[in-house]
């Protein structure tokens, strides 16, 4: 018997912080493209301090961005403000 299981579970909400592309794509609307993209704008302009700062991404509106709302979280510099 052969259990195929898939490669991330989330248990929780996802920190877009911290999280892989791999988990970026367990969210919502969340693709390999897009989780890519806000992989790459973090590394480029440092953590996000909201969700909402996610639509800076390329291709993220209010739309995902109100959809990801119960699914994912912000942590770091945001505690500091």
């Amino acid at each position: 018997v052969t259990i195929l299981l898939p490669r991330f579970v989330s248990v929780g909400p996802v920190d877009v912080n911290r999280a892989s592309v791999d988990e970026l794509v367990a969210l919502p609307g969340i693709g390999p493209v897009l989780a890519a993209r806000i992989v790459a704008y973090r590394e480029e302009h440092g953590m996000f301090r909201t969700l909402d700062e996610l639509q800076k991404v390329s291709g993220i509106g209010r739309q995902t961005v109100d959809g990801l709302r119960e699914k994912a979280v912000v942590s770091g510099e945001s505690a500091d403000q």
